[in-house]
């Protein structure tokens, strides 16, 4: 039987964004029933294989409460209390399986979806990091499990299911969860305009002044624009990928009156 996340079954949701949860929860749980060692370390983590695979089952299985209407608290927001609400789920929940956990991820993937078409796509839902309209819920849980796939994928040494069609899918979480994980430190001082341009499309405005960030359209006349490449942009965001090497690699190009901004852009903001 097709499963419920693999369509767009109202529209209540952006188009595709169903139909890019259940294809990328199919994707993760081929990888785990491919024989993976769960037992492996999972580079740049202190977790295994196992362990993120937990994490992404019970992590499905919140948004898709929270997409129910059931609020469940977890942390207050920060990458800290996010960390310790992470290990202690963990801790409580010992299933380290492949089978299960795989079966897992794509039954709460299709309940998360399920849930959000029944519901207006401007109905708001709180969740871990703080209010949300239930499309942009979706795309939260789409980019959500492209980190941590990608993740899986680098520690089972197969191909990670990271694609433009689906970074596309993350700007609207992108967009509104980027002013509430800036590191007030490192924007304290600074005053300037970012327009950020994905190639192939995509496309926003970063604002940056009095240690505060909003985030819109492009400016007219930004200070430094920044041009790059979606799946290496999507990477950056979530702490996968550094910028050195992005640009080492010709997947950055930076424009604009103040291009010396750019280097400063993604320090901007913490991955939680």
């Amino acid at each position: 039987m097709e499963s419920v996340a693999g369509q767009d079954v109202r529209g209540a949701l952006p188009q595709g964004l169903g139909a890019a949860i259940g294809d990328t929860a199919q994707e993760i749980a081929a990888l785990l029933r491919q024989g993976a060692d769960m037992a492996r370390p999972v580079p740049g983590s202190q977790w295994s294989v196992g362990q993120a695979a937990a994490h992404l089952a019970l992590a499905n299985e919140l948004m898709a409460d929270i997409a129910a209407g059931r609020g469940r608290p977890y942390g207050d927001g920060t990458p800290q209390s996010l960390a310790a609400a992470n290990e202690e789920a963990l801790a409580e929940f010992g299933e380290r399986r492949a089978e299960p956990l795989a079966a897992m991820i794509v039954a709460q993937a299709d309940a998360c979806v399920t849930a959000l078409t029944k519901r207006g796509a401007q109905e708001g839902v709180v969740t871990p990091l703080g209010p949300m309209d239930s499309d942009v819920l979706g795309s939260y849980l789409l980019t959500h499990m492209l980190g941590h796939g990608y993740d899986l994928a680098r520690a089972l040494g197969r191909g990670h299911m990271i694609d433009r069609v689906r970074v596309g899918l993350t700007l609207p979480f992108m967009i509104t969860v980027m002013p509430r994980v800036t590191d007030t430190a490192r924007t304290a001082s600074l005053r300037a305009s970012y327009a950020i341009r994905l190639w192939g499309g995509g496309q926003f405005g970063v604002a940056v002044a009095d240690g505060a960030v909003s985030v819109g359209p492009p400016p007219g006349r930004p200070d430094c624009t920044i041009l790059i490449e979606p799946v290496t942009f999507l990477l950056m965001a979530l702490g996968r990928c550094g910028q050195a090497s992005a640009l080492a690699r010709g997947r950055i190009l930076v424009r604009g009156r103040k291009p010396w901004l750019a280097p400063r852009f993604p320090a901007l903001f913490t991955a939680p």
